[in-house]
């Protein structure tokens, strides 16, 4: 018998579709008349083939994405990504470029630091505890790339518009608010995202490369951190996280399918954003922590009066059944991640619970 499920605002892992589920659990013993678990099946059966197959082509028709750029699923998550970017993509005698907007920005350009690359920071939130996102930087046009973050989970502020390199390739970590807005790809020569925020479990990272950039990879680099290893294998030179592609390519449908598209999920994604932030720009109570025009649609941050109200709010909170509300160790108040499975109702929840809140405590 199945327990009362909660609200989940957690940063990650964080909160799949409920269709979702219902169509793994449909599926988990017996998948396509396999007599197999998903869980169960060869990577190289034809029952995985048309699994990864249909995650790249749904990712093409949601991103419309041309034949220029191929869709991979590479384990290791994001953090892998960050040494991997610059060992495939950086250029002999030319710098790379980063703008770093908080810790995912700053644990990138180390591992680019670590191979002794020239790496330049062009632009960095540091002075205001990266409170907002840059707007006023230069790009080097003989950067190999620029690299950014294009969501801050931790500090709640994301890119409304991406920055504008010229000539040089964008490069971005997407992983906490990919597929949560259209976006033209045309200018990033590679976009990244750890699957387990806004599009599937833990255990992959999709990355979408525009193919002039596999032409990048040197040689002499291990095969398994090659990107053309993945490129020519179809993600599967070796046994991929299966049931993490099979869950996205289902996440990936619930966006197409059901909610109707990228255009839409924004719609909804601004819509429960707005919501809660004008609950608690209007209170005396809650007070955001990241700038307005640099706030993130994906993590809402906050903080009340003092700690101890913080605690006792986020274990009331659950108590209520509303979960993940806690901020991340490194900076401590409060968050809550609407990623695009978390829907209008359990924001509406949320406010509910706050309006109670800062009536009793307030």
């Amino acid at each position: 018998m199945m327990g009362k499920r909660i609200h989940n605002f957690n940063a990650g892992p964080a909160a799949l579709p409920f269709e979702v589920l219902e169509e793994i659990q449909s599926e988990l013993l017996d998948y396509k008349g396999s007599g197999m678990s998903i869980l169960e099946v060869s990577h190289r059966s034809k029952w995985f083939d048309d699994v990864i197959n249909s995650a790249v082509e749904r990712t093409r028709k949601l991103l419309n994405l041309g034949e220029d750029f191929e869709v991979l699923f590479i384990q290791g998550g994001a953090s892998l990504q960050f040494c991997m970017i610059p060992m495939n993509l950086g250029l002999k005698g030319r710098p790379v470029n980063y703008v770093n907007t908080g810790t995912w920005s700053t644990k990138a350009i180390k591992e680019a630091e670590i191979q002794g690359k020239d790496v330049n920071v062009i632009a960095s939130s540091e002075d205001k505890g990266f409170s907002y996102i840059p707007e006023d930087f230069a790009v080097d046009g003989n950067a190999a790339y620029l690299h950014f973050t294009s969501n801050n989970t931790i500090k709640g502020t994301q890119w409304s518009r991406f920055p504008d390199a010229g000539d040089v390739p964008l490069v971005s970590d997407m992983s906490s608010d990919i597929l949560s807005r259209p976006l033209d790809a045309a200018p990033f020569g590679l976009i990244y995202a750890g699957a387990q925020k806004n599009i599937g479990p833990s255990g992959t990272a999709m990355v979408i490369i525009r193919k002039d950039m596999l032409d990048r990879t040197p040689d002499h680099l291990p095969t398994m951190l090659k990107y053309t290893t993945f490129a020519e294998k179809n993600s599967m030179f070796n046994t991929p996280a299966c049931m993490a592609v099979y869950t996205i390519d289902l996440v990936l449908k619930w966006i197409d399918e059901r909610i109707g598209g990228l255009q839409k999920m924004e719609a909804v994604n601004r819509e429960k954003a707005s919501m809660l932030y004008d609950f608690i720009d209007q209170s005396h109570f809650f007070r955001g922590t990241a700038e307005k025009e640099s706030r993130s649609l994906m993590n809402v941050t906050f903080r009340l009066p003092n700690e101890a109200l913080e605690k006792e709010f986020v274990a009331e909170a659950l108590e209520e059944g509303l979960g993940g509300l806690k901020g991340h160790r490194s900076v401590g108040g409060c968050r809550a991640s609407i990623y695009n499975a978390t829907g209008l109702e359990a924001v509406r929840a949320l406010m509910g619970f706050m309006a109670e809140f800062e009536k009793k405590r307030g």
